[in-house]
């Protein structure tokens, strides 16, 4: 039989009345510590440790309901996420929710997978049920998808991500084209000119503008494209095993493996040092996003730096601007840069 807690109530539902008259103070001095303003009005330290301590022996709930009735506020921010495996994203969402449970918010999160059916389902759930907000990285919803919810429920979004041009979803993005661009301008730099790209589908936002900034720069140092040297797939590192593998059989191979993230940058690592070849001095290779990972494998990987927890924040605070209406304008732009990382494998 479950042990009682210590000093529970056992005959019916504990009150904000029980927990003021267990910690000796006014049920608004409850409130107030328990909805986060106490310092703002000068609550002792001791104060709020006594009635803290009363709300865990009691076990008392908020009645989230009520609070809900009178502030019109849920204090719940979904999160839609593409692939929570992925350690940027995981620095994304875990960065998020230290951020606004400061600001007393709780968070759902909803993994998709990069699948469409699966973002669909996520704006299903936004809609049922009631959120404050909604940080999102989609990578199939179309501006009007995401339309309807906002019309249906009126929540503030904001997006990871460029492809939205809804006039009230704020984005925040990286530059994936002039990143891609700069990695292979670094390359050139370094002598090579057989220079490989392992891409993702076109389908996914970020797919075409890296390659678009793969191509424009070879343009522009005369080198031409040689369609042997792409190869695409998903995200994994398995797509980046298969594609060197693909570009070794070649009779003149890449010197040099650009890859659309690190995981696929690892892949292509590990193929290359299986089929007998170092690197980098017979096959260099680079990454995009700069994963823990990244430091782990040998040699270190060369990448471009995405900043995911300099994203997340910049993602919750505009939410939370948009969300206590001190921001209630159009779209805004937030650009977070992402810069070279000189390893070992290039």
């Amino acid at each position: 039989m479950k042990a009682q807690r210590k000093g529970a109530k056992t005959n019916g539902t504990v009150t904000m009345r029980d927990v003021a008259l267990k910690a000796g103070v006014s049920q608004g001095t409850v409130s107030r510590v328990l909805n986060g303003t106490a310092t703002s009005i000068s609550i002792s330290n001791d104060t709020q440790q006594r009635v803290m301590n009363a709300v865990e022996e009691l076990g008392y709930y908020p009645n989230l309901a009520a609070r809900t009735l009178r502030t019109q506020r849920t204090h719940l921010i979904a999160i839609m996420i593409a692939d929570i495996s992925n350690p940027f994203y995981h620095v994304i969402v875990r960065t998020i929710q230290d951020i606004v449970r400061v600001k007393d918010y709780d968070v759902m999160i909803a993994n998709t997978d990069h699948h469409y059916e699966d973002e669909k389902r996520f704006c299903a759930a936004v809609m049922r049920r009631a959120v404050d907000g909604v940080i999102m990285v989609p990578f199939h919803l179309t501006t009007e998808e995401i339309d309807q919810v906002i019309k249906r429920t009126g929540t503030s979004i904001v997006a990871l991500g460029k492809h939205i041009t809804h006039p009230e979803v704020d984005l925040v993005y990286a530059d994936d084209q002039r990143a891609t661009y700069e990695g292979i301008q670094w390359l050139i730099q370094q002598g090579h000119r057989r220079i490989g790209f392992i891409g993702v589908p076109d389908n996914f936002p970020p797919g075409p503008r890296r390659l678009h900034g793969y191509q424009a720069a070879l343009q522009e140092a005369g080198i031409a494209l040689n369609s042997d040297y792409l190869a695409f797939g998903d995200f994994t590192a398995e797509t980046g095993y298969q594609a060197m593998q693909s570009f070794l059989a070649l009779p003149a191979p890449p010197t040099a493996v650009f890859s659309c993230n690190d995981r696929i940058a690892i892949g292509a690592i590990a193929s290359a040092q299986d089929a007998g070849r170092r690197v980098p001095t017979e096959v260099a290779v680079m990454g995009f996003d700069n994963i823990p990972e990244a430091t782990l494998i040998r040699p270190h990987l060369t990448t471009m730096a995405q900043h995911p927890a300099k994203m997340a924040q910049q993602l919750a605070q505009a939410l939370l601007e948009r969300i206590d209406g001190v921001y209630t304008g159009t779209q805004r732009l937030f650009e977070v840069p992402c810069t070279l990382v000189k390893r070992d494998s290039a």
